[in-house]
């Protein structure tokens, strides 16, 4: 696809086959989204891919350890919740979900089941556990250059006809997600991108997040018009 295309179409998928996702694909995705900018090229990034048995573990800890009520252990500082127009959007895109999964506000089972989901990785084939360098740890700087290389990753997936959804609720139990993936201490757990062949039957995959315009978003200074 074309570059403006790609990033038009790509959406967010919570539903996918049961089909498995070949480690050649994988490698091509990552090798085209390690393109991404960094400050000073410091590439702080590093990646672990599991699949099969290994994503299974951590799937079954991580919904476990939640579950129980262990408190969460994700490795980034989420900060406070979103209020104002930050929450506002954050309600409207639960809408839209809930809304195309038929899920009603009343609906307690099947919400909790949505969460569950979440916590699962959306029963995903593949999950992209995205870390970088403790020895960067403590600056915004890092963080912000694995954002640029998820950005990457999640376009040129979808533009090999695979779908991601960046999803934190799968490593909210980090132990687990250290443990079984063989992640060294050496480096920080950021976030991770669920990946697999989208199933069009299922509804929540053609929701398209509602986005704020140019105007509201970008001040322009010293144009002439």
């Amino acid at each position: 696809m074309e570059f403006e295309e790609v990033v038009r179409s790509r959406r967010s998928i919570r539903g996918f086959q049961k089909k498995p996702v070949p480690k050649a694909l994988i490698r091509e995705i990552l090798e085209l989204a390690m393109r991404a900018p960094t400050s000073l090229n410091s590439q702080p990034w590093n990646f672990y891919v599991v699949t099969g048995d290994v994503l299974d573990r951590i799937r079954k800890g991580n919904v476990e350890r939640n579950v129980a009520g262990v408190p969460d252990s994700r490795e980034f500082r989420m900060g406070p919740a979103y209020q104002g127009v930050h929450r506002d959007r954050q309600v409207e895109i639960a809408k839209q979900l809930f809304t195309a999964m038929g899920i009603a506000r009343e609906d307690k089972d099947a919400r909790m089941d949505w969460v569950l989901r979440g916590f699962r990785q959306f029963d995903a084939p593949v999950s992209i556990v995205v870390t970088y360098d403790k020895a960067l740890h403590g600056g915004d700087i890092p963080p912000f250059d694995c954002g640029g290389v998820v950005n990457c990753l999640v376009n040129a997936a979808w533009n090999r006809g695979l779908g991601c959804v960046i999803n934190s609720q799968g490593i909210m139990q980090s132990p687990v997600v250290r443990a079984e993936a063989g992640i060294p201490d050496d480096q920080v757990i950021q976030t991770c991108v669920a990946m697999g062949w989208p199933d069009e039957s299922f509804p929540a995959n053609a929701v398209v997040s509602l986005r704020k315009s140019v105007d509201e978003a970008a001040t322009f200074l010293g144009f002439d018009d």
